[in-house]
């Protein structure tokens, strides 16, 4: 779930009468967060109340931001979190580069296979594998 990934979790609009329900969830969410193992950063998430609208709360988060990057910096997780997150964006690119030539040079030949899909006439696995074998036959053409 996602409560296992938070780094911190951070309840806004606490603020007027909300400022009870506020705190009975940031209760109730750290009371939860003692559950879980230990975050794979070392350092055990924070629940914190804030109120843009009455900004009150805001510099407390700000400080809890910078511990949590000096924190993870020092114990060598904050870079590895980012190598991971460069490599996650390097086949994001890549996927988006593929689908976005796949569907242009092949704009016809899909309506085409979608049709044939459409009428019974081709599965919808047969047609995506005759349009992928289509594109790379034409693909390596170029």
């Amino acid at each position: 779930g996602i409560m296992e990934m938070a780094d911190s979790i951070i309840i806004n609009k606490a603020d007027g009468n909300n400022i009870q329900r506020a705190e009975l969830a940031k209760a109730q969410l750290q009371t939860a967060l003692h559950f879980f193992p230990p975050h794979e950063s070392g350092v055990m998430p924070k629940v914190m109340t804030c109120s843009a609208y009455e900004r009150t709360g805001i510099d407390a988060i700000w400080e809890n931001i910078l511990h949590y990057c000096s924190e993870t910096q020092q114990n060598g997780y904050f870079d590895v979190r980012r190598a991971e997150q460069s490599k996650y964006w390097m086949y994001e690119t890549i996927n988006e580069q593929l689908r976005n030539r796949f569907y242009q040079s092949q704009k016809e030949q899909i309506r085409e296979a979608e049709e044939k899909v459409q009428h019974n006439e081709e599965s919808s696995f047969a047609a995506a594998f005759r349009l992928l074998d289509n594109y790379f036959k034409e693909d390596t053409k170029l």
